[in-house]
């Protein structure tokens, strides 16, 4: 199972599977190979829907941003 976390408050927002974290990876910048924190805001949300993201993992990252215009979320696997 794959967590993530709003990194603030280190709140679970959701579960996700395999698919869904490699759509993360694949989209979202990391500054290292063991990164697993990413920062993301409206206009990120905005262009993952471009992109055609899964609509059970946009939903969980629309949910976790509320409104907010940005969060950092981090994932782990348990």
């Amino acid at each position: 199972m794959i967590i993530l976390k709003d990194k603030e408050t280190d709140r679970t927002i959701g579960t996700i599977n395999e698919a869904q974290l490699q759509f993360l990876i694949d989209e979202l910048e990391e500054e290292s190979s063991s990164d697993q924190d990413y920062y993301i805001n409206l206009t990120t949300l905005d262009m993952f829907e471009e992109k055609g993201i899964d609509r059970e993992l946009l939903q969980i990252l629309k949910n976790a941003m509320g409104s907010r215009e940005d969060m950092e979320i981090v994932w782990s696997r348990e």
